[in-house]
């Protein structure tokens, strides 16, 4: 049985990212997956109702895909990074920082990782959707400033690496984007990725971490996890831990069919968690809400391991990296975590 270990980071080894020359050989978008809904009926091309409400008979409407944004650098590795994100988003989380430096996709793609960034359906340019909302205007910035601890407004967490000038503050709120999905498709949608570009490490954030768990149980050309601070596990059924009571409604772990479960065995993952997390007893809605969450990743770590896999938490306070809140990718030392990542990457024989 593998044992739960960190991965400890040599400070010694960190290359300057925003040093290296960026060189690409291709770049494109491209829609992928969803369906097309076909009404009943004759389409007539001379009958006007209007912009918004025309007449619908034998017309089609295309919906429910992803949108990716592809980059390829010169002297490319083989294996791509697919970004996912997470709950309020879009891919624009992974391509840039509320203050305007380079995004954690670009730093690794700096490293000669091909990046793909999804907007996932129903989010950002693929928000062409078949579910029936109404979009209001909801003021949460507040709640949520908590909820990724990034302290209690209008107090930031003592240390916190987030650029806190108020420029930047709007910015991150102002890439937030309506929510036009059912939260059913993100699987279909990370499955037709794989199946389009074959193989590939996924890289999710948040509430894309579970969604990038049954897409990797799916599809073998998912070669490598790394997510962060992934909002939900799965378990192989008969072994899911006792659900965790929280200030936010807790967290309970998702049971699978233990051969599904044993899919993730078969890849390397590596899990991160950032700074400003209770070990117990959480006083706060944010503190509690990432309390059970780390809690319940420690104990998925051991289940991939004692089913003979190769899972990795990071918990970047215990390796001297500190002051991250949920947003570690977008803060001031998202090159520190990036490299992190990339040398992860190489030990685990995805760089190539």
């Amino acid at each position: 049985m593998k044992h739960l270990f960190l991965l400890i980071f040599s400070a010694m080894s960190m290359t300057s990212f925003a040093t290296k020359p960026l060189m690409i050989e291709r770049q494109g978008q491209f829609p992928v997956g969803g369906t097309t809904i076909e009404r009943p009926g004759t389409f007539d091309p001379d009958t006007f109702t209007g912009w918004t409400n025309p007449v619908q008979d034998g017309q089609t409407y295309r919906c429910d895909h992803a949108f990716a944004r592809y980059q390829i650098p010169v002297n490319a590795k083989k294996l791509p990074l697919v970004f996912v994100h997470g709950f309020g988003g879009d891919g624009v989380c992974w391509e840039t920082t509320p203050d305007g430096r380079d995004g954690f996709a670009t730093l690794l793609l700096r490293e000669g990782y091909p990046t793909y960034v999804l907007d996932l359906p129903g989010r950002g340019h693929a928000s062409r959707t078949s579910a029936e909302v109404t979009v209001k205007p909801v003021a949460d910035e507040e709640f949520w400033f908590d909820i990724w601890r990034m302290g209690l407004w209008p107090q930031w967490n003592e240390g916190i690496q987030f650029p806190k000038d108020s420029l930047s503050v709007s910015n991150f709120f102002r890439q937030m984007v309506p929510d036009l999905s059912n939260n059913q498709l993100d699987v279909a949608a990370l499955d037709a990725v794989s199946q389009k570009i074959g193989d590939n490490i996924l890289v999710t954030h948040s509430a894309g971490g579970f969604p990038g768990w049954m897409a990797a149980m799916n599809n073998p050309q998912v070669k490598g996890v790394v997510a962060l601070e992934p909002g939900g596990f799965v378990f192989p059924e008969g072994e899911v831990p006792e659900p965790l009571p929280g200030l936010t409604g807790g967290l309970a772990g998702v049971a699978v069919a233990p051969e599904r479960f044993m899919e993730l065995t078969k890849k390397p993952i590596v899990i991160y968690f950032g700074d400003y997390i209770p070990e117990s007893n959480a006083t706060t809605l944010g503190g509690s809400n990432w309390e059970v969450r780390l809690k319940m990743a420690r104990e998925f770590v051991k289940a991939i391991n004692c089913h003979g896999g190769n899972a990795t938490l990071v918990e970047l306070p215990k390796i001297g990296i500190r002051g991250n809140s949920h947003f570690l990718m977008q803060e001031l030392n998202n090159d520190v975590i990036a490299e992190h990542v990339a040398q992860w990457l190489q030990q685990n024989n995805l760089a190539d």
